[in-house]
């Protein structure tokens, strides 16, 4: 048996018309997504299915919609299991899920309000994010700290080999893409984003959210899930409740994520949710351990 993990994407794989061929095709789909409308009092399905595109961008939208997309397709795989699961950010949600942590119904409102929470975080401290590629983690690391004279800055996401994004106040970001392409970075290119995730700039998210957890049921995962901000296995629920808070202001260490899941033994990673970012960096992170994706209804079919 080949030693599987499933990882699930974040924010910024959505498009419009996402999940629409697993609502038409599969009563189990079309029965969750209309679940998750009724349970965070949105038509969500819509905003997925027709948009507008700026609706969909949301971040209170945007969230929901990935979580729901990605979950709804595990939920419908058959005879194809995992043995670990991971997910990007907003993703480690959806791999909660499918280890058993947090149930269905529950974590698409924890999803909807956590997005609410770093959107209405984004508005209070505005800031912002950007892409840096060809310059290793310590150099950047160095930057960001040299930049933070400036404003707040930090790497938020550890990608890839040489893919970094950081994170903080516009002031402190700008003034560490400045330094990066004087350190010669390859790529420098602020994102569109609605606040600065993963940086100080989210403690008030992390106050708002912290409530909503509180009042979740978190259980003790069936099978170990790889946390962004530790990049190791938990399965404990009260560590699970307190890596969720943590990774809201933390970077996520996908990078040594996905080495630490290599090194327990993982042979084939799937993505599974919208896009294929994720295959993209287990192929920059390790090309010989190969990374298949599960994003729409046909696919159910293709790999199983």
């Amino acid at each position: 048996m080949v030693k599987r993990a499933f990882i699930f994407p974040g924010q910024g794989s959505q498009y419009v018309g996402m999940a629409k061929d697993l609502f038409d095709n599969s009563v189990k789909a079309k029965e969750m997504i209309l679940m998750a409308d009724e349970a965070i009092g949105l038509k969500l399905s819509n905003i997925m299915f027709n948009g507008p595109e700026e609706s969909l961008k949301q971040t209170e939208v945007t969230q929901p919609a990935i979580f729901l997309h990605s979950v709804v397709l595990a939920s419908l795989l058959r005879n194809f299991d995992t043995d670990m699961v991971a997910g990007h950010s907003l993703g480690e949600y959806s791999a909660l899920v499918v280890a058993g942590a947090i149930q269905f119904s529950d974590a698409v409102r924890l999803v909807r309000a956590r997005g609410a929470a770093m959107q209405r975080a984004g508005v209070q401290f505005p800031g912002t994010m950007a892409a840096i590629v060809g310059l290793q983690a310590d150099k950047l690391v160095e930057l960001c700290r040299a930049a933070s004279e400036t404003g707040i800055v930090q790497c938020a996401n550890f990608n890839s080999p040489g893919q970094i994004v950081i994170s903080g106040s516009v002031e402190g970001v700008r003034k560490a893409m400045e330094l990066c392409k004087q350190n010669g970075a390859k790529l420098v290119k602020e994102l569109v984003v609605s606040g600065a995730f993963h940086s100080p700039l989210m403690k008030p998210a992390i106050d708002e959210f912290k409530t909503n957890l509180d009042s979740t049921n978190i259980y003790n995962a069936k099978i170990p899930v790889y946390a962004n901000v530790t990049a190791k296995p938990v399965t404990d629920k009260d560590e699970i409740k307190d890596l969720l808070i943590k990774q809201l202001d933390s970077p996520v260490r996908w990078e040594e994520t996905i080495v630490s899941m290599i090194a327990d033994g993982v042979e084939e990673f799937v993505e599974i949710g919208p896009g294929k970012v994720l295959q993209g960096l287990v192929k920059r992170i390790n090309p010989n351990i190969p990374c298949i994706g599960i994003e729409k209804y046909s696919d159910l079919e293709k790999y199983l």
